[in-house]
């Protein structure tokens, strides 16, 4: 199934059925009075979020759905029948906004969640509505309220806990490969990855989480090149980004320090927010170093690095094509992320539970 995450649709609620003004005609019964009456409501369009679909790809062709509108009202007091709801589901992370205002209309973040994106119109009022002690015979109705209207846009941002940052041949996929059952496509040859892929890290019995993979950066991604920033939207939601640097590049002419440096210079430039989530440098592909020279080409890297950047974070040496140093990675990342879940207890309240000192 081809990915999709983005799509721009239209939505309409159905509109309001009429009222209507009739009067009774019954044997026997002169004077029968007004008995028009009320409409249907239209039919309002809701958004569901549904963890069995990945894409956005039925919206990309379908760009249109419309509300059944109510039926007019009818005489002898019939009111009339309401148009049918539309249920639209959508990825588990789709982000729903209005194109005129930019307001967040939706924001579907866990499954089953259902959103009333436009609501139908009220149906309109029957002459029964308006009759009175000295207007025993009205002749006013109304007619229905239009449905609620939108241009929206739909964005897919994945759910996970880890997100991967890099260049192109970082070796992502490789670690996503190697400590999850998730299988992107692995090749020697920059731009492998052309969707975001997820996968499922176990660390224990009960205890696992979410590692997401983007397609990797290049300098000049904020401003188009290579594939660009659109993926890094996928990586807002994330907890914990690792930035994975190879530190034994094939290309003589490459500088791991400058490259690790440009791509955190994308990212502020596309996102402060994003670029002051905690991030942990993941050095890659010690196993092209060797063993006798890997300690002082990280500590030369990291000297350089630290120097350019500050970074003062976490830092892992790996061989994700071996897995080396992977364990000791998803063991810190699974520990920082409890630790995250974990409640903040207030000052206050911890000096309170404390006894009192005797006087």
């Amino acid at each position: 199934m081809k990915f999709i995450d983005e799509a721009k649709i239209y939505v309409k609620a159905g509109d309001g059925g009429n009222g209507i003004a009739t009067f009774r005609r019954e044997k026997y019964i002169p004077m029968g009075g007004p008995n028009g009456g009320d409409g249907g409501r239209g039919g309002s369009v809701y958004v569901i979020a549904d963890r069995n679909i990945n894409t956005l790809v039925d919206y990309r062709y379908t760009r249109k759905f419309l509300g059944q509108r109510g039926e007019n009202g009818g005489s002898a007091d019939c009111y009339g029948k309401g148009g049918d709801d539309i249920f639209l589901r959508m990825p588990v992370g789709t982000v729903v906004t209005d194109l005129n205002t930019g307001e967040i209309l939706a924001d579907l973040d866990v499954h089953d969640k259902k959103v009333l994106l436009a609501k139908g119109g009220k149906g309109g009022l029957g002459n029964t509505h308006f009759k009175s002690s000295t207007n025993r015979a009205p002749r006013q109705c109304t007619k229905g309220d239009p449905g609620e209207e939108f241009e929206v846009s739909l964005e897919l941002r994945v759910l996970a806990d880890v997100g991967l940052l890099g260049l192109p041949n970082a070796g992502k996929s490789t670690l996503i490969r190697a400590v999850s059952s998730a299988r992107p496509k692995v090749a020697d040859y920059p731009f492998t990855t052309l969707h975001p892929n997820l996968g499922v890290v176990r660390v224990g019995a009960e205890k696992s989480f979410v590692m997401a993979d983007v397609p990797g950066l290049i300098e000049g991604a904020a401003d188009g090149a290579g594939l660009g920033i659109r993926f890094l939207k996928h990586l807002q939601r994330t907890r914990i980004l690792l930035h994975l640097v190879d530190i034994a590049p094939i290309d003589p002419d490459a500088d791991p320090v400058r490259d690790a440096k440009a791509i955190v210079g994308e990212l502020v430039k596309h996102d402060p927010a994003l670029a002051d989530k905690p991030r942990w440098l993941v050095l890659n592909k010690l196993d092209l170093i060797p063993e006798e020279e890997r300690e002082k080409a990280v500590k030369d890297f990291l000297k350089a690095y630290k120097k350019a950047t500050k970074y003062d974070g976490p830092v892992f040496p790996i061989t994700a094509i071996t897995g080396d140093g992977t364990k000791p990675l998803i063991y810190a990342i699974q520990e920082a992320l409890e630790q995250m879940d974990k409640p903040e207890i207030d000052d206050d309240e911890d000096a309170a539970d404390q006894p009192a000192a005797a006087e």
